[in-house]
Order: C-alpha cells, then structure tokens, then sequence
C-alpha cells in the first residue's frame, strides 16, 4: 500500500497564502468560477492592485491559475484544489487539510 507523504512546507506555504481576509473572499468567489481581476475588485469593494497583489500570492502557492484572453485574465481555482460539496458546505480539499467554507444565505 502506497503511504502519502505529509509535505509540512508546501502545507504551510498555502496555509500561509490563505491567512489573509481578502484571499479568503477570493477564494470564496472563485469557488464558482472564473473571474477577471476586475471582476474580483468589484465583489471585495477593493482596488484593481489591491487584488492583483493578492492574487500574485495566491498563484505562486499554487491556490490559482490564470488564463489570458485577449487583454483579459481569468483568473481560478488551481486544479489541484479539490471543491466538495456537502449540505450546505463546500469544502476546498488543499492537499494537506480541508476548508469548510459555508454557502452564502
């Protein structure tokens, strides 16, 4: 039987990228997916650069992927991240723990 093995860096590397109230709102909102930076700035009532610097974090932990098109970039949630949903959860599976995020009311 093949064991995982528990990688404390890249675990503490996303973590990290997470422990900010407006990378977990992006998180939130590209949960249902892609989005423009733009498009993001509008939902958080934040600026364009504000979000971008965000975002730069969030892609080098590997928690988003962008795409360009045309002179626009989408932006969404890495492929590796795993989004489950249960009653009235979803739950980002992050490769080392799971985030209960609750569905909006």
């Amino acid at each position: 039987m093949a064991q995982e093995v528990f990688d404390a860096n890249f675990c503490a590397e996303r973590l990290k990228a997470l422990g900010d109230p407006h990378r977990l709102k992006i998180v939130n909102a590209l949960r249902y997916g892609e989005l423009t930076v733009g498009d993001i700035a509008e939902l958080l009532e934040a600026e364009v650069v504000t979000v971008s610097h965000h975002l730069k974090i969030m892609k080098y932990a590997n928690l988003v992927e962008v795409r360009r098109e045309g002179r626009f970039m989408y932006y969404r949630l890495h492929e590796d991240l795993q989004c489950t949903k249960g009653k009235g959860t979803r739950f980002l599976d992050l490769g080392c723990c799971r985030l209960e995020v609750p569905d909006p009311k």
